[in-house]
This record gives structure tokens, C-alpha cells and sequence, in this order.
């Protein structure tokens, strides 16, 4: 499991390792990590120019400890210092003893340069940058690769904000810990490919941020045993869709009967389409107290203004799935009266509608939106979107690793209720079904999409489910 942490736990880490190690050890360890993956980036060190963007703080100092080493591996290195009277001393004086300089024309030497590293803010910085160096960032991005120095200078490393101009990276070599910031847009996307340098940092078990691998998924899979029959498995109940969007109800529906539940009751008006096309489904007219055993419902997707079946399934004792049109209806306390658990899938105009917002607040602000929801509904909530993002009320924010930019096509939501919805059924706590779902999901749609990515349909993410089913057990 990938883990992330805060500055302060960081920090804090920092400073105990630093007590017991000789002085600048730490940064050397840093510098070292930073070295050789610049040396990976350029392939051929000997001859290469580099740039190092360098301020005031130990992140600058990184930077120049790592570009003296690539010096003396041959490479030119020049170092444009943001605040002269500040650089870090010791890695000035390094650069320049294995044969750097002090730049004297920045925007000239980036514009040459093979590869720039980006040591101007650490990940104690906090707001966008200064023009200065947001000018330099800017010609930097429109030059040559550039490499983060911990993560891309002028983004949050805590919450993954972006209040201003920041470092765009193709890379960024992070130092003992991934900080929550590095997986969470609008963040990430500058952070470019990450790299983790252990430098023997000791962390505490509780993480603030947790990124399930495949390992960690199909340890959390259902697995049906000699005397599992489709109730053991799991029933999972779908109210979704309507006479003008019956196809909701249809992805629904396939996400649930590839999700490991053992069996799917739907109810809603569009039965007949979902039995053409899963003859397996069991089908109700309603209402859902009526339509018999389910371990968990799944409702929301398709059913526009029907609000009445709401009422039955938040009444229910088994764990609710809410999304689409679903949470339209939906309270604070009319979650939080529940006994059984509840999951909130909303993407972010949903997010927004819930909590009064605007769509951009949450899209600027993802990891705190999705922590709000959860504390404020009492819920484990599941906040759909170039991150998606699942919180419970306490313990670390899950994000999810897989997927791609092609999942934003119409019904895909409806594909992830269901196969979440099914996982719920067969047993998986709310916040381990909406981390696996998603998962999965986001596998599906990978493969849908092949290597090199094409446009997909939300019934193509279905049709893969089982296929990224096996990529995990395997």
C-alpha cells in the first residue's frame, strides 16, 4: 500500500532522524536519491546542461548538493539562485567545487538546458509563486524536462491546492514520504511521474492517505468457499433509471452482476430493457421494501425527480449506496438517522449541490471537499473524478490509483454504483468497497481503452470488469 503523510508528521520524522545522524547526513542521503534520478532522466550525464532553480530554504539546497554531484560526473550545472543571500551555503559551495557556477543570465541558461530542477520552495511553502519564479517556471516548462525537488514548488503539499502560479514537472523525487498533496489534483497533475527516495525516515502507522496496489485489492475481493450459495455471496438491490433513462438502470445493473455479489434485484420502471440485456437480473416492480432479501441497495442512478423509493431504502438495516440523482434528496440528518452504513458517490457539481458550494471550490479543493462530506453526513463518501477520493468519517482519505482520462463518458458512474454497491452486499465495509470498486473500475476502463487509449463506452468498462478482476488475483 502506498502511504502519505503530513509536513508536520514529516517534519517531525525529520527531526529525529537528524538528532542521531552527523550534521547535513539527511541532505546528503536527499541529494544522492535526486542525483540519480536526474542521471535516469538524462540518460547521458557527461556534457548534459543542467539547471537548477534554486531558494532559500533546505528544498534549494537539495538541488545543489545533487547538481555537485552530477558536476563531477561531467555535467555542466548552473544555478540560478532566487534569493543569493539566502542559498544554502554548504550545497553553494559544493556546486562550485565540483565545477558549477552561479547563472548570471537565468532565462538564457534555461532555454539551453537539457534537464532543470526545480529546489525553489519546500514542502513547508504555501501559496502560488512569486513572479519572479513563476516566470522562470513557466520558461522552464517551455524548455527542457524538469524534476521537482519533494514536489512541484508552489503547490500545497497537505492538500493538493493550487492557489497561484506552480512548477509544472514531469517528475518529481520526493523524499521519505509521499505527501497527500503529490496524489490529489489539482496537485498531481503537475507532479508528473513520482519517485520515492527512502532516506530512513521512521512514520508513524496511521497515515494520512492511503493508495491501494493490487496486492492490498485482492486481499479485500469476495471470494465465494465449497458452500457459498447467491444469498451467502450477497444480493445486492439496484433502484436506478426511468422511462427516459432506462439505460442508467442497464449499467447499473452491469456493474452489480460484475461486482461478486451473487445475485441482483432491480426495481424501477425499466425492467424489460434491463432483462434484455441480463436475463440473470431478478426484477421487481416495487417498492423496495416489497422486493424481497438484498445485503445492501444501490439507488440513485437514472431516476430523476422518483424521490418515493429513497425513503424505503434509508429505512432499510443494510448498507445504502447513494448516487446521481439520489443524493438530490438527501439530508445530513436523514444519513446520519441511519444504523446501517451509507456510501455518497457524487462527482464534483454533486459535491458542490450537497455542501452550497460552487464547482470549482471542490475541484480546487478535492481532499478537503471530500473530508467535509463525510464529517458532515456521517457517511463514507466517495468523491468521483480525475482523483477520486474515498473518506470515512475517520482514519486515512483513500485515493484511488487506477483509471484514465477516458472514464469521463456518460453512465460510467452508473457501472461504478453497481459494482460498489455489489461489493458492499457481499460483506466489504463502506470504505473498502468504494476503494475497491474504484480500483477496479478504473482498471476496466484502462484495459477498455488499450495502451495507447481510445474512446470507450461505459458498457465497455463493464465488459472489462472481470477481466480486471483477474489482473488483481493474479
Amino acid at each position: 500500500m502506498r502511504t502519505a503523510y503530513s509536513v508536520e508528521t514529516v517534519r517531525a520524522a525529520e527531526q529525529e532522524l537528524m538528532a542521531r545522524l552527523p550534521e547535513g547526513a539527511l541532505m546528503q542521503r536527499a541529494a544522492a536519491g535526486l542525483a540519480v534520478a536526474c542521471a535516469e532522466l538524462l540518460g547521458r550525464v557527461y556534457g548534459a546542461r543542467v539547471v537548477l532553480l534554486v531558494g532559500s530554504g533546505d528544498n534549494g539546497g537539495d538541488a545543489l548538493y545533487a547538481g555537485a554531484r552530477l558536476a563531477r560526473r561531467g555535467a555542466g550545472v548552473v544555478a540560478v539562485l532566487l534569493s543569493p543571500e539566502r542559498a544554502h551555503r554548504g550545497g553553494l559551495a559544493a556546486l562550485r567545487s565540483a565545477g558549477g557556477r552561479v547563472s548570471d543570465a537565468a532565462l538564457r541558461d534555461i532555454a539551453r538546458a537539457d534537464l532543470v530542477v526545480d529546489g525553489i520552495v519546500g514542502i513547508g511553502g504555501r501559496g502560488g509563486l512569486r513572479p519572479e519564479a513563476a516566470q522562470l517556471a513557466r520558461a522552464a516548462w517551455e524548455s527542457a524536462p524538469v524534476v521537482a525537488v519533494d514536489l512541484p514548488s508552489g503547490v500545497d503539499a497537505d492538500s493538493g491546492e493550487v492557489s497561484g502560479e506552480a512548477v509544472r514537472a514531469d517528475a518529481t523525487v520526493t523524499f521519505g514520504a509521499y505527501k497527500p498533496g503529490l496524489l490529489t489534483d489539482p496537485a498531481r497533475e503537475r507532479a508528473g511521474a513520482l519517485r520515492l527516495v527512502d532516506i530512513g525516515l521512521t512514520l508513524p502507522a496511521d497515515a494520512a492517505m492511503e493508495a491501494l496496489q493490487h496486492a492490498d485489492v485482492a486481499e479485500l475481493l469476495p471470494r465465494p468457499v465449497a458452500e457459498s450459495d447467491k444469498y451467502r455471496r450477497g444480493v445486492v438491490g439496484v433502484v436506478a433509471g426511468s422511462a427516459r433513462y432506462p439505460g442508467a438502470a442497464v449499467l447499473a445493473v452491469a456493474g452489480a452482476l460484475r461486482g461478486g455479489a451473487g445475485a441482483v434485484r432491480y426495481v424501477g420502471p425499466a425492467a424489460d430493457a434491463v432483462l434484455a440485456h441480463f436475463p440473470e437480473t431478478l426484477v421487481h416492480a416495487g417498492p423496495p421494501d416489497k422486493a424481497g432479501r438484498v445485503q445492501s441497495w444501490v439507488i440513485g442512478p437514472g431516476i430523476g425527480d422518483e424521490s418515493d423509493a429513497l425513503d424505503d431504502v434509508l429505512a432499510s438495516d443494510v448498507p445504502v449506496l447513494v448516487d446521481a440523482d439520489g443524493l438530490r434528496f438527501l439530508t445530513p440528518q436523514r444519513v446520519r438517522e441511519r444504523r446501517a452504513e451509507t456510501l455518497l458517490t457524487p462527482h464534483a457539481g454533486e459535491a458542490a449541490a450537497l455542501l452550497g458550494s460552487g464547482r470549482g471550490q471542490v475541484e480546487a479543493a478535492r481532499l478537503a471537499t471530500v473530508r467535509e462530506l463525510a464529517r458532515r453526513f456521517g457517511a463514507t463518501v466517495l468523491l468521483k473524478g480525475s482523483t477520486t477520493l474515498v473518506a470515512a468519517a475517520d482514519g486515512p482519505v483513500r485515493v484511488n490509483p487506477t483509471g484514465t482520462a477516458w472514464l469521463a463518458t456518460a453512465g460510467s458512474g452508473d457501472v461504478l454504483s453497481g459494482v460498489t454497491g455489489s461489493l458492499l452486499a457481499a460483506g466489504l465495509p463502506a470504505r473498502d468497497a468504494g476503494s475497491v470498486g474504484a480500483y477496479l473500475h478504473g482498471l476496466a476502463a484502462r484495459r477498455a481503452a488499450g495502451p495507447a487509449g481510445a474512446p470507450i463506452l461505459a458498457s465497455d468498462v463493464a465488459a472489462h470488469l472481470d477481466a480486471a478482476w483477474r489482473d488483481v488475483t493474479d
